[in-house]
């Protein structure tokens, strides 16, 4: 199963990238760590609460991805449907503000299966560079484009897009009262909301844009199946980390999600790479060019 990044812009999104398998988690804990906690409410109590915090976390999400902090985090993801599977990491960072941006999408699995997209503020074109896999896109390692997330918000970043996908799957499974949920009280004054998505949601939020060809092995008792997610706030309601994960199977096939996003120390200068020379940039000069480019890059993810 050939993994595809959710890029910023919104060719990349609609036309060559079908299979985005990123996931999510705000701190350098993992899924299995152990915390001395306090149930806040219980039963109904406990439903409303954590309908109440996920609701306001979306609310709020971008106060937490704008302004001068410098960020840095990994997204890793592991995503299988019977024995097609995808294994990848996308490291995001931005620093200042308004921001430069730069994503690394890299496969666990083939070395060569990379895009890397950079931004420098105030440039009006974005860069994306080519691993091994795509050299046949062009003659050079960098393509340019015109950059067209002047008026996007933070979720539409390859950086943030998934954890925007994955609150609003919680959210909306919440708010449905379809969702097993809990709230905890940490000794660090944060909160550890949990929850069961059933995959139904999951899918239709697109979380992972699974090929609709493996889609079809998933059965309907399958989307009915949950997974769990984890989400911790911080004392100050800060998202520091959310994960999410499980494995459903029906009928011989069997879906596996695993994905973690943590954020690292944050970044500084020499994080970012210099911005390629022009004789290392072969320029699409408009949506022709953007188009044929991306629809070039959809084959060779396909494998056509």
């Amino acid at each position: 199963m050939t993994t595809r990044p959710d890029a910023r812009s919104g060719r990349r999104r609609a036309g060559a990238l079908t299979a985005l398998l990123t996931g999510v988690a705000l701190a350098a804990t993992g899924c299995g760590t152990t915390h001395t906690a306090t149930a806040i409410p219980d039963g109904a109590e406990a439903a409303e609460y954590v309908s109440a915090k996920f609701a306001d976390k979306l609310q709020h999400l971008s106060e937490d991805f704008t302004g001068n902090e410098p960020r840095k985090s990994t997204l890793d993801s592991f995503a299988r449907i019977d024995d097609k599977k995808a294994d990848d990491t996308i490291t995001a960072v931005q620093i200042g503000s308004p921001p430069t941006r730069l994503s690394k999408n890299h496969s666990n699995r083939d070395s060569g299966a990379f895009l890397d997209s950079y931004h420098p503020a105030g440039s009006e074109v974005e860069y994306l560079r080519l691993g091994p896999l795509y050299s046949s896109l062009a003659p050079t390692p960098w393509v340019s484009m015109p950059y067209t997330g002047h008026n996007y918000g933070e979720c539409f970043w390859e950086g943030y897009s998934t954890v925007c996908k994955m609150l609003n799957s919680v959210a909306d499974a919440a708010e449905a009262d379809r969702a097993a949920k809990q709230a905890k009280s940490l000794p660090d004054g944060s909160v550890e909301l949990t929850a069961e998505i059933p995959l139904r949601i999951f899918l239709e939020h697109r979380v992972i844009g699974f090929p609709e060809q493996l889609l079809a092995n998933v059965s309907e008792s399958m989307r009915s199946e949950p997974l769990t997610a984890l989400i911790v706030l911080g004392p100050e309601d800060e998202l520091r980390r959310i994960e999410m994960a499980g494995t459903v199977s029906d009928d011989g096939h069997e879906l596996e999600v695993r994905m973690a996003y943590q954020v690292l120390e944050p970044p500084t200068e020499n994080d970012l790479p210099p911005v390629p020379d022009a004789g290392e940039v072969t320029a699409l000069k408009d949506q022709a060019a953007v188009n044929d480019f991306y629809d070039r890059l959809g084959k060779i993810q396909s494998g056509g």
